[in-house]
Order: C-alpha cells, then structure tokens, then sequence
C-alpha cells in the first residue's frame, strides 16, 4: 500500500464515522422529541408525561453535547495527522536530553494532555449545565478539580509505566514483542480488578459497610441462595455528586465486592434492591464478566499483531503525515490508537448485541434468584429518576446502548413474572 493511499482510506474513513455519528444522533434526537408528549403504553399509568418530558428534553440536551464533542474530536484527529501535530510533538519531545524511551513517554504525555483539554470544556458542560439544569448534579467545582486532579495521578502511575513497558518490549524483545505486550495488556487489565474496588476507587468515594437490617439480611440470604462470596456489603456516598442511582460487583477473587449507592437504597425498596443486586450477580453467576474477559483478550491479541505489522509499514507513517520513526516505537503507539477507533465504530452495534444479550440473561437470572416484578418495579423507577428515555431511536441505539430498549427489556421481564420462578431461566443460560 502507498502512503497517498493510505492516507484518503484514513480521511475517507474519519468523514464516514463523523456524517454516521451526526446521523444516528439527529435520528435519534428527531425520535425522541416526536415521542414527547406521549408516555409509551407499557409505562402508562406507572410513569408520568412531566417525567417522561423531562427524560426526553434530558435525552436531547445530552445528545447535543455529544454532536459538538464528537465534532470537536474529529478536529483534533485530523490536526494531529493531517495538521501534523503528532510530527510536531515528535519533534519537540525529540529535543529533550533523554533517551528515545523518555521522549516516547514524553510524546505519549503531551498528546494526552491536548486530548484532556479539548475534552475538559464538554466535561464541565455536562456537569455544570445539562446536570444540574435537569436536577441531577451536586459536584462542587471544587469536588470536580479535585477529581481531575486524582484522575490524573492515577492516569499517571498506572498509565506512564504500562506505557514504558510496552515501548520497551517493542524495542527490545524482538520480532515478537506484540505477543509479550499481550501478556503485559492482559496482567495489567486483571491487575486493575484487583486495585480498583480497594485502592483506586476509595479515593473518589467514601465506602462504608451496609448497616445491619431487613436489607442486609435480605442481601445476605440471597448471596447464600446464590453461592457467591464477597469481601462485604458497602454503600457508597454517590449523593455527594450525583442524584443518580447504581449498584455494581467489583473486583475479582478475594476483592469482590458488592456496592450500592445511597441514592439507590434511599429509592428503592429492599425487594427492588435485592432484584437490581440479583440481576448484577448473574453477570458473575453466567460467567459474562469471564466471557467478555477472554472476547477482550482475543480482540487485543489481534490488535497487538496488526500494531506489529503497522509499524514496519512506512506507509502507515506517512500516511499520517509524520515521518518513519524506527527508533521511536512510541509515535507509532500513539497513531495506532488515535486512528483506530475510526475504523471500528461500524462495529458497534456489534459489541451492542452482544452487551444486550447478557443483560437479558442477567434479568432472567434475577426474575429466578429474586422477583422479576420487583425488577420491572425497580427499572421503572429507575428510569424515571435516571430521566432515562423510553422512546430512544432504535438505529442510535443499537450503535449506543449496552443496555435494552425499556421497552423490550420491561416486556421480557413481564413475561417472566407469568413463568413459575423454578422455570424462569435455565443456570448457565
């Protein structure tokens, strides 16, 4: 391949993605503003039309942002290439006293750090003006620089030294570097479910043990019925920032944890909560954080190789108009994974179905473990505190969303409640 042609299949790609992007979004948009005013019938009678308004204008308001974000992205990609600023950080950083590995770290910094900048201004929006005009925020300015700030860090101390590693192998571990740089992706991504739930996430949140009572011991009595051990019960502060609910499993091994927010148990009954709790313990239960664990392994494993076979390809260079660089593998890493995502957006939808898929089976595994009606309760009151849209156009968000439609996902829930709980889901389904 030629450098020329390289470089129009690259352009041609990033103007595809951004008109499919800006596409999908008006779509998406026009849908949910046609379907305003009227509460779909599934939720007639259980959500109210304020509500429902809310979630749409909520929806749009947000969906907006994207457009302007996803616009702003495309501009900073095609500067960095076809402006040629990744030629002109490699130069600069090429001007330090330091050894190649140090200016590659270097120019892996200072790409972040334009990357952070152009994003800084969409962050603070969504916080500070879509969030709290709906409601929903309770970040302080200074909780949300404090934020930034521990990010950072601990973007730095684990992103800087997986980075040396990887430059590193590239340069000194032979033709087959990328097979190691596997190895190193994957021990570092376990390493991560072990540190997040006990040194990375406390320094954002405070996590208290859940207090004795009918919830507790609710939970505890399903956690039995299930098989599953944990390292505790916490509650996490999430009203400190946000109005929102979640809970979540964490960790693996012995650093399981189990944690919700306060704004959920503060909404939820204790029937809803174990439900919303069932359903994320069949993730663990049917093996889906196991099995998108290995999809994810395969996927960088072949992401490796093509990175490998990039980078003695001159063309792939200059292409991105920056100069072959064979003592800098790092310029090469940081093209690799500027330029990638736009030519893998088309699969999307892909990783979608697969996400949905799970998160049907999770709901099923609730439906058999708890109540699948205290699940439809818990949903639709979460979707009207989360003012998340029941009408989203069904192309956006197949592109998206992880999650089910509330309407397809409601409906399966529903019928479960008419199956006799012993029937409802097979175990490993």
């Amino acid at each position: 391949m030629t450098a020329s042609t390289f470089t129009t299949i690259f352009l041609a790609a990033v103007a595809l993605t951004l008109a499919l992007e800006l596409w999908l979004a008006a779509r998406h948009i026009a849908h949910v503003r046609r379907h305003r005013d009227a509460v779909p019938a599934a939720f007639a009678g259980r959500i109210g039309v304020d509500a429902h308004r809310k979630a749409a204008d909520y929806t749009v308001a947000r969906t907006r942002l994207a457009i302007a974000s996803s616009i702003a992205g495309t501009i900073l990609l095609v500067a960095l290439t076809r402006g040629r600023g990744v030629a002109f950080l490699t130069g600069l950083t090429g001007l330090a006293g330091t050894s190649p590995l140090l200016q590659d770290l270097l120019l892996v910094v200072a790409v972040a750090l334009v990357a952070a900048l152009v994003s800084l201004p969409f962050s603070a929006y969504a916080t500070f003006a879509i969030e709290a005009r709906y409601g929903f925020n309770r970040t302080t300015p200074r909780t949300w620089l404090a934020d930034l700030a521990k990010g950072a860090l601990v973007a730095a101390l684990l992103g800087l030294p997986l980075a040396a590693l990887l430059i590193a192998l590239v340069r000194w571990a032979g033709d087959l570097w990328w097979l190691w740089a596997w190895v190193a992706w994957i021990g570092f991504q376990l390493l991560l479910f072990v540190l997040y739930p006990t040194l990375i996430a406390p320094l954002f949140n405070t996590f208290t043990p859940m207090p004795e009572g009918p919830l507790r011991t609710r939970i505890e009595a399903l956690l039995a019925r299930c098989g599953f051990a944990s390292r505790g019960l916490w509650l996490m502060d999430g009203s400190r920032r946000s109005s929102h609910g979640n809970a979540y499993f964490t960790g693996l091994g012995r650093a399981k944890r189990i944690v919700m927010f306060d704004t959920l148990v503060a909404r939820l009954s204790p029937e809803e909560t174990e439900a919303v709790l069932a359903h994320e313990l069949g993730h663990y239960k049917l093996a889906h954080i196991a099995k998108r664990l290995a999809w994810s392994a395969a996927a960088s494993l072949a992401v490796f190789a093509l990175l490998a076979w990039l980078m003695r390809s001159d063309w792939f260079y200059t292409g991105l108009y920056v100069p072959a660089s064979p003592d800098r593998p790092g310029v090469a890493l940081v093209l690799f994974f500027l330029v990638l995502p736009v030519f893998t957006f088309l699969l999307a939808p892909l990783a979608s179905w697969y996400s949905r898929r799970h998160e049907y089976e999770a709901d099923a595994f609730a439906a058999k473990h708890a109540s699948a009606g205290a699940m439809v309760s818990a949903l639709v009151r979460l979707y009207e505190d989360n003012a998340a849209t029941l009408t989203p156009d069904p192309l956006h968000s197949a592109f998206h969303d992880s999650h089910p439609p509330a309407g397809l996902r409601i409906a399966r829930l529903e019928a479960l409640v008419r199956v006799p709980a012993s029937s409802a889901v097979p175990e490993g389904a």
